[in-house]
């Protein structure tokens, strides 16, 4: 059953699909998958439009719920009909997050049961739900993780597809999570730099919070006691365009005195809290290394990886700001994931993951691919990005370093119409 509303010069209508969970037993168990459609009330006939399925990015994040149209989506709306999917496990898709995994037993049945949560089993529900809409073709925009999404779509059903825009998302096709994690401290490395070239008073407050630590208990707004490593996920800043710059009144305005002498201010705190939460998203946690697997385990990759850049340790002075990590430790201190810590453990050490791309395939590929690589993009390599850009067949590159992870944030409109003519363009 759909739901439509119009407002604010956009029509909504709301879809619910019962699909498989595992599309290769389709008369087994079934999971809800949500998708938002939207169009501009400017047209007449919005039935009329061809369609934009845009992949999220994650994993494990909902899609965006637009109060009005505006950036990328304002622009897109002027040719497309647009779905916003909710993967599977986000949103208003069949939930799976700490309250709902235990239904499925005990952690190992849970970790089988997230091992349909992948850019496979995302690519084939979106299958479906074409079919279902009956939509012969349509384009896909994909931005960050949904890029990756979008390899694996051209990998398995490319007849299906008009085009493809992808934004900060080419994954890399054969590099495995320690190779992806090496260069994402490296790229988070150089961040640091640049940022506390900025403001190098910013270096000297942050020293002051690991050593404040050293002697003075603290604790985020929930209660949750305030560690160095939670600190130092003030990186996910660091990965904006625009957004790197809100670091620099976070540090700013860290200390306050109190009776008690000197303590980290309640915005610090709060600051700190909402960089740190898992509890809208917990699926970013349980599969984020998963992304970057096939065939092997990764056995907490970005874990491992990180005793060879000590600087990001958090026994340092004053340790580098991480980003994107995923540690064992945030299924120990944060109450939204604690009670998934073995399903985690079982998802780490897992080794049966299947291929996510066809490189065969990829490299025939005929359907017009426009993608931003965004030169200095701390999530997804710039090299190894070039390096996917290269063995997919009809693919057109724009290489910029005007923009970071999340440019479609800032420029979205300027960004999504450059791509769309690009993806026109006759090769």
């Amino acid at each position: 059953m759909s739901t439509t509303h119009t407002f604010r010069g956009m029509n909504t209508t709301e879809h619910h699909f019962e699909l498989p969970l595992d599309h290769a037993r389709p008369a087994g168990e079934k999971i809800t998958v949500f998708a938002r459609e939207i169009s501009s009330t400017k047209h007449e006939d919005p039935a009329a439009l061809p369609w934009l399925l845009f992949l999220q990015g994650g994993p494990g994040g909902k899609c965006p719920r637009p109060a009005s149209l505006t950036g990328w989506m304002a622009e897109a709306a002027k040719t497309f009909r647009i779905l916003l999917l909710d993967q599977r496990g986000t949103g208003g898709s069949t939930p799976a997050n700490r309250q709902s995994l235990p239904l499925r037993g005990d952690a190992a049945a849970q970790a089988t049961y997230l091992t349909h949560f992948r850019a496979d089993s995302i690519v084939r529900d979106a299958e479906a739900i074409r079919e279902a809409l009956g939509i012969a073709k349509w384009s896909t925009f994909g931005q960050s993780y949904g890029g990756f999404c979008t390899l694996t779509y051209l990998s398995i059903a490319p007849e299906a597809l008009e085009r493809c825009i992808v934004t900060g998302g080419l994954a890399s096709l054969t590099a495995d999570a320690d190779t992806v994690y090496r260069a994402t401290y490296r790229r988070m490395a150089e961040r640091n730099t640049e940022y506390f070239d900025w403001y190098p008073r910013d270096r000297q407050v942050l020293g002051e919070i690991v050593a404040h630590l050293a002697h003075t208990e603290e604790h985020l707004p929930g209660g949750r006691p305030l560690t160095v490593p939670l600190v130092q996920m003030l990186g996910q800043f660091l990965g904006g365009n625009t957004r790197v710059h809100s670091l620099h009144h976070v540090l700013e305005g860290a200390f306050i005195d109190t009776p008690g002498g000197r303590r980290l201010s309640d915005s610090f705190l709060a600051a700190v809290a909402e960089q740190a939460d898992r509890t809208t998203n917990p699926l970013y946690a349980l599969l984020h290394e998963s992304i970057y697997a096939q065939g092997s385990a990764t056995n907490w990759s970005a874990e491992r990886i990180l005793e060879e850049f000590p600087a990001f340790s958090p026994t340092a002075t004053a340790p580098l700001l991480t980003g994107e990590m995923v540690y064992r430790w945030y299924f120990q201190d944060d109450a939204a994931l604690r009670p998934l810590e073995e399903t985690a453990r079982v998802l780490a050490e897992h080794d049966g993951w299947e291929p996510l791309y066809d490189p065969a395939v990829l490299a025939a590929n005929t359907v017009p691919v426009a993608a931003a690589v965004y030169v200095h993009d701390v999530y997804v390599d710039r090299e190894l990005s070039l390096h996917t850009a290269a063995a997919v067949g009809n693919m057109r590159v724009w290489e910029t370093d005007e923009f970071h992870h999340d440019g479609i944030g800032d420029e979205g409109a300027m960004i999504f119409a450059k791509l769309l003519e690009m993806s026109n363009e006759e090769r």
